[in-house]
């Protein structure tokens, strides 16, 4: 790790937050729970806190990379000190209530939060297609049966003799968000891009037949049809944690700085 972002914080220190880092070089800070401190200063180089109100002066954003606990925890208090936050576990917005807190404490303080596009791709086309007539948008996630260890699906499935692919998930992008808190970030992604928490289908599908997580999109509307489909693959070093979603941290970071961006 070399080099220092000097005037970004990042809450979490896991392997996305590692992979950031990575790249942009050392933060000023990092948010931790309790107790962490001494792991997180050795995974991040930097001087850990454990709340935003300690975080040192001159920082320009705070990247969050901490999950939905992270995201629940800090995300107003730095938001009501005036930073941006950049945002990236977003299944925790399928709450209405962290959601309009989150929206008052940056108008409050005249700060911006930002929403990452994670491990998706076709949001701004989404995003464009809500301004003039988007009607139908179903998202559809697929990982092979031991992507869904530890989840709901465990319960509805024996994905331990799986032989063909089995659904173990239809229903709104919320409900979907709100039942697999470790899963879909990407169906909130959507969601937020589209036509909203409630009115965006999501089907999740255990695959024995494929060996990367499959993320597909689908909308019709004014505009025409949209398909998109994405094989995510991991971290090198922490295969359940997507490349992707690392990366879309990257650049949000270094768009802050640049005179073009895309999108």
């Amino acid at each position: 790790m070399t080099g220092r972002e000097s005037d970004i914080a990042v809450i979490g220190h896991g392997p996305v937050a590692r992979a950031l880092v990575a790249v942009t070089g050392r933060p000023a800070a990092v948010i931790c729970r309790p107790g962490r401190e001494t792991a997180a200063e050795a995974a991040m180089g930097a001087p850990a806190v454990t709340e935003a109100a300690t975080l040192p002066e001159g920082l320009d954003c705070v990247v969050e990379a901490g999950g939905h606990a992270g995201l629940r925890a800090h995300g107003a208090a730095v938001l009501d000190r005036g930073l941006d936050l950049i945002a990236v576990s977003l299944g925790a917005l399928a709450d209405d209530s962290l959601m309009t807190e989150l929206a008052a404490a940056a108008e409050r303080a005249g700060a911006r939060l930002h929403l990452a596009t994670g491990t998706i791709g076709a949001l701004d086309a989404l995003s464009a297609a809500r301004e003039g007539g988007l009607t139908r948008v179903v998202y559809t996630g697929r990982k092979p049966p031991t992507g869904w260890a530890g989840s709901p699906a465990q319960d509805i499935l024996d994905l331990a003799v799986l032989a063909a692919p089995a659904t173990h998930f239809e229903g709104t992008a919320r409900a979907c968000a709100l039942a697999y808190p470790k899963n879909a970030n990407v169906a909130a992604a959507v969601a937020l891009a589209g036509l909203g928490f409630d009115a965006t289908e999501a089907r999740l599908v255990a695959d024995p037949t494929i060996g990367a997580n499959l993320h597909e999109i689908e909308a019709e509307g004014a505009f025409g049809r949209l398909t998109f489909r994405i094989e995510g693959r991991g971290l090198p070093d922490t295969p359940r944690s997507s490349a992707l979603t690392a990366m879309s941290l990257v650049r949000a970071v270094r768009d802050r700085r640049r005179a073009v961006t895309f999108g």
